[in-house]
Formats: C-alpha cells, structure tokens, sequence
C-alpha cells in the first residue's frame, strides 16, 4: 500500500492500533533478507489466491486470505519507508492492487453470473476512480512524503477491503446490495478528488 497516505476515515483512527504490527512485521522481513518489493509481489501472489478460493466458494477463507494479503501490502509500505526505497515499487504496488480488487470482483462475476451486470458496473466505477486518481496525482503539487500527490476519497483501501469482504460472505442473498454500495461510495471518492483537484488546480494556477 505503499502510495496511500492521506487523511481517511479508518486508517487513520486504526493507524496507532496496527503501526507497532507493521513496524515489527516490516522489521522482521528486512532481518531476514525480504526487500519491500519482494512482500509486494508476495502480497500480490496471495491476493490473487484468495480470489480464486472465492471463485470455487471458499468465501470465508477467501476472505481471510485477502486480509493476509492486505496487511502485508501494508507492511511493504513501511519497509519501503525504513529502507528508504520507492521508484517502482509504487508503480507496482497500485497495479497490483487494482488486479487483486478485479480478480474478486470476476471470482463473483464467474461464480453468481445473475450479478454479473452490478459487478460490472463496479468494476467500470472502480476503472473511473483509478484514472482520475493518477491523473490527479501527476498534474496536481505533491506537497506530501508519498511519491506522488494522493488525493483522498471516503473510500479508501480499509474501506475497499470491507465492501469487497461483504461482498463476498454475503453472497449470493445480499450480493446485489452490497456491490451496489460499493458503486455509490466509489463514484461518492471520485468526485470528491476531482472537486478537491479543481480546488487545488485553482490555487496553483
């Protein structure tokens, strides 16, 4: 989760509990010879597990194994920062969290085809947010310690991670409502980040 670093609802109240699980994970990984690059691709590897448990039903455990996967795309983040590394880590750190998100989604798609058309009109939410995200950050100033401005939204990767765990426990009954929530506060994020752009472009300009 290496780019991520704005002000959002539950990192940032969660921040004081789980920094010391990722300061000692992170700490543990650098002794043993792990790079933040080498968690990242290992993040990703068990991410995409867990969308493949959730293809064949194996709804909880593909859940827990994506909580596995998100805490160590946390934990890459903090190793990046102790051993002061970035560059290409962040570009793939934000891709393979987008190929983790879409692998649920198509795991659901595959597995309830009746919600294919709500799935995909997330997917297409969630494709719209990612683009005005990196478009925003490359023309807006970075004036903060990521490797590029970070626009927040109310949904965030916290955030992302329950809606996509709802998603998945509470299908095939609520499965539905649960995608469509995540439509609106995706589509909710991304004009909040172009509102704010415009404000700051503004400003700059």
């Amino acid at each position: 989760m290496r780019p991520l670093g704005g002000n959002t609802m539950l990192d940032t109240k969660a921040r004081p509990y789980v920094k010391p699980i990722l300061d000692k994970t992170a700490d543990f990984f650098i002794k043993i010879g792990l790079s933040a690059n080498q968690v990242t691709v290992l993040a990703f590897v068990i991410g995409v597990g867990a969308a493949v448990l959730v293809g064949f039903g194996w709804m909880w455990t593909g859940v827990l194994i994506l909580w596995l996967s998100g805490l160590l795309d946390a934990v890459d983040g903090t190793m990046a920062r102790k051993t002061k590394q970035s560059g290409f880590g962040t570009v793939m750190d934000v891709t393979f969290d987008r190929v983790v998100e879409a692998g649920i989604i198509i795991a659901l798609a595959v597995r309830f085809p009746e919600q294919q058309f709500i799935l995909l009109l997330l997917m297409a939410s969630i494709l719209f947010g990612i683009t005005a995200f990196l478009t925003i950050g490359n023309v807006v100033q970075n004036k903060g310690v990521k490797s590029f401005h970070y626009a927040t939204g109310i949904a965030e990767r916290t955030e992302g991670f329950i809606l996509l765990s709802l998603m998945v426990v509470t299908a095939p009954m609520f499965l539905f409502w649960t995608t469509g929530l995540f439509l609106v506060i995706e589509i909710i994020s991304t004009v909040q980040r172009l509102i704010e752009a415009h404000r700051q472009l503004d400003k700059e300009g």
